[in-house]
């Protein structure tokens, strides 16, 4: 028999990908459950495995190009005898397949959308190694014994920074033992601008672009206002430097900052939906963060409210450079209730964020700089001052929900900084 591998959807908007590599030639033999090709979704790249045991036959995207979600990219032959077979079955048109129905897709699991391959994403029960391509070649090529390999990828996955670590061939920095790391920089530092002259070049867009593309776009039909709001940060600076050296970031701060004034505004956490208003059970902060090749992609900070801010410093820092090697799993950037965009670090004074597809909101966070304000006295100072705008859908948020929040932010942030720590 012969057996389609369909191009899986990664994520719930995820409409084409692109295929990375090839982890097998045609002609190879396959296991069920091997790692047969590496597909490029919206914003990770994945490990699609087969779901049947047999030879790759023929493939009909090559690494590099694109296809449609549910449309087939390889055929699977369950004998020698059916590879021949197989051949002339792309040989005559059925190249562009029929895609699968996009429904049935959005009703199994965003990492098991198709019946012919699913998406490696968890170590397995039965003691098979999860390794990912790139690594197992790089083991393969230094001899190394994977069955002393510890894995520090998601889910105990073995990646290429563990094969350098135990073969000693390039220096690795080892993960801090320390309850709170330190770190060299405030700030997460902003991606590489490349510097290569495209004068008079057309760059056709990357899949991460397309997904902004198609997200901004969708945006546009829903019906929006902003709120601005200054804040005095003379406190929350204060607190930054005491606690910098323990790793925690700026960025950090205001995602706990933000997160606990939600707890007292569920309306700005929460969602449209036809059926009416969703309340999200849990506070979610995704953080934009561009990436090196272009697009950006919002890592989510789960339960930013009750973990301790240093916990969330860390595990912000980790999503972050996971984010950036796109080793994110699927549920680590699609699942955020509340988006923060801070572009303080460029200098930029304040902006408006645009509204992505699915939330109430977004805050958008400028720089802080020396402002001269009066007091309740008439009298004049200097104090240190940050813009946010707050974008919200105003089909379930109003006016007086967006001013009370970022009245309520400004509080906490200006007296109340303490309780960023407990």
């Amino acid at each position: 028999m012969i057996h389609d591998i369909f191009m899986p959807a990664l994520s719930s908007t995820m409409t084409q990908g692109k295929i990375v590599s090839w982890e097998k030639v045609p002609g190879d033999k396959i296991e069920k459950g091997e790692t047969v090709v590496v597909v490029e979704s919206d914003k990770a790249d994945m490990d699609v495995e087969s779901f049947y045991s047999g030879y790759l036959a023929t493939i009909l995207v090559p690494a590099g190009e694109q296809a449609p979600v549910g449309v087939a990219i390889a055929y699977i032959a369950e004998t020698l005898a059916e590879i021949e077979e197989a051949k002339q079955k792309a040989t005559q048109g059925t190249k562009v397949a029929t895609p699968i129905n996009q429904q049935e897709v959005k009703v199994e699991s965003e990492l098991q959308p198709v019946t012919t391959a699913t998406v490696s994403t968890a170590a397995k029960t039965n003691g098979r190694i999860i390794i990912s391509p790139r690594a197992k070649k790089l083991a393969k090529e230094l001899k190394v014994d994977l069955s002393n390999v510890i894995g520090s990828g998601p889910n105990g996955r073995i990646i290429v920074e563990d094969i350098q670590k135990i073969s000693g061939k390039t220096p690795y920095t080892p993960t801090p033992t320390t309850p709170f790391p330190s770190v060299s920089t405030p700030t997460i530092a902003p991606a590489p601008i490349p510097v290569n002259n495209l004068a008079g070049q057309i760059i056709p867009f990357n899949t991460l672009q397309q997904a902004v593309i198609r997200n901004m776009v969708a945006s546009l039909q829903v019906p929006t206002f902003q709120v601005t709001y200054s804040i005095n940060t003379d406190k929350l600076d204060s607190l930054y430097r005491k606690i910098k050296s323990k790793g925690v970031t700026m960025t950090a701060l205001l995602a706990k900052a933000v997160a606990i004034t939600l707890q007292k505004h569920p309306i700005v956490n929460a969602s449209f939906t036809e059926d009416g208003i969703k309340y999200n059970d849990s506070i979610n902060i995704a953080v934009a963060v561009a990436m090196p090749d272009g697009g950006l992609i919002t890592p989510v900070i789960k339960n930013a409210d009750v973990i301790d801010i240093y916990s969330l410093a860390r595990h912000w820092q980790d999503l972050v450079n996971r984010a950036r090697a796109k080793q994110l799993q699927p549920d680590e950037y699609t699942t955020g209730t509340f988006t923060l965009s801070n572009l303080g670090m460029f200098g930029v004074s304040n902006f408006t964020a645009i509204l992505p597809p699915g939330l109430g909101s977004i805050l958008a966070i400028g720089g802080v700089t020396p402002t001269v304000v009066a007091n309740q006295d008439g009298l004049f100072g200097i104090k240190n001052q940050m813009s946010v705008n707050i974008t919200c859908d105003h089909r379930i948020i109003y006016g007086a929900d967006a001013a009370g929040f970022l009245q309520d932010l400004a509080k906490l942030i200006e007296t109340d900084t303490q309780s960023l720590t407990l």
